[in-house]
């Protein structure tokens, strides 16, 4: 009988109780694919599971979550050293899962699971943001991170990424620009930004395409920032205009620094940053992922 490699699976406590999930599991058990599975409770638990994993030679490490836990098991990957990194694989059970729906990853625990085990590892780029954080997807500021931060967890839950949309809608008195400057390779921008969108991959929010040219393999960042006043006009171009949005500033670099003369926070795949300063840059290659064949992250 074929003897298979040891896949590790870091589940996110919410999902504990996913039937689909567990069963899923024990199918593929049952096909005689070793499968050990670690459930988080706190922030840190990822790394440390992480750790027992390399202990134990697995072959392929699962982000088992939404997009925070896909950037908790990814950061973790990143930060050994090259001849200890597995493969990663995603199963996307999150509220949004802006990484692993733009990618084409199943929304099927079953299917997502056999890709992550069967599938094609690729190396894709991370993005690392002051020499300490990173991400995969995507890095945003301004009025849609304070949305996303700010919605609550019952609403989320209920309507998944539909929340961050309902819930911005009811905040829209809170509208507000943030003075900001930024500069990369030929490039140079100062004034007032009501979103930024810093791509690796396309989607944040629970799927508005802020980056839609964004490959996770082309070692570069994508730009995207909103400049106007209104969200309206912005988004209304955004729907009924093939032509360039006048509103949108854009720009593709291998790395960018942000500066601001108060305190912003940026969502990095759900996990808030806040500073002043903040220079991200793209880690060509920096890990391998199982992606489906038809991937439109990859070039």
């Amino acid at each position: 009988m074929t003897k298979h490699p040891l896949t590790f699976a870091i589940l996110n406590g919410k999902n504990a109780g996913n039937e689909a999930l567990r069963a899923a599991i024990a199918r593929l058990r049952d096909e005689g694919f070793p499968l050990t599975v670690r459930v988080t409770w706190e922030h840190g638990d990822a790394t440390r599971y992480l750790q027992e994993a390399v202990q134990m030679q697995a072959a392929t490490v699962i982000a088992a979550g939404g997009d925070g836990t896909v950037n908790e098991v990814a950061t973790a990957v990143a930060r050994l050293t090259p001849a200890q990194r597995p493969v990663l694989g995603i199963i996307p059970l999150g509220t949004a899962n802006d990484f692993a729906t733009s990618a084409g990853i199943p929304a099927e625990p079953e299917k997502a699971l056999r890709l992550a085990i069967h599938g094609k590892s690729c190396p894709v780029d991370l993005a690392r943001v002051n020499r300490e954080r990173y991400f995969i997807n995507m890095a945003t500021g301004g009025f849609g991170t304070r949305i996303t931060t700010e919605t609550p967890e019952k609403l989320k839950a209920a309507l998944g990424g539909v929340s961050y949309v309902i819930h911005g809608l009811m905040r829209m008195d809170t509208l507000k620009a943030d003075h900001c400057e930024l500069h990369g390779p030929d490039f140079r921008w100062s004034g007032d930004a009501l979103v930024i969108g810093i791509g690796n991959g396309r989607q944040a929010g629970g799927g508005q395409e802020l980056c839609p040219d964004a490959l996770i393999n082309d070692g570069r960042l994508e730009i995207t920032v909103a400049t106007s006043q209104s969200l309206l006009p912005t988004l209304m171009h955004q729907l009924t205009s093939d032509e360039k949005n006048p509103n949108l500033v854009t720009a593709s670099l291998p790395w960018v620094t942000i500066r601001a003369p108060h305190s912003m926070t940026f969502n990095l795949d759900g996990e808030p940053l806040s500073g002043t300063e903040f220079h991200i840059e793209i880690l060509p290659a920096a890990l391998e992922c199982r992606l489906p064949p038809d991937c439109a992250l990859l070039s």
